[in-house]
């Protein structure tokens, strides 16, 4: 497989697991949990989205220096 997904995954699991650092059960009410793990799962794929994005980018660019 493409390194670029290797990358990825690992950024996801890794922002997922910073992740479990935030309490988000304050921000909904007491029967929304169901909402609150579909919203930590989004906001890590999104994070490791980005993460790679930077990580991939920034390697392509230290090449040209």
């Amino acid at each position: 497989m493409n390194a670029k997904v290797y990358i990825y995954i690992i950024t996801t699991l890794a922002s997922a697991y910073a992740l479990t650092g935030i309490n988000f059960n304050k921000f909904w009410k007491t029967k929304k949990i169901m909402e609150a793990r579909i919203f930590v799962v989004l906001l890590s794929l999104i994070m490791g989205y980005l993460l790679t994005s930077f990580i991939v980018d920034f390697l392509s660019n230290s090449k040209v220096l």
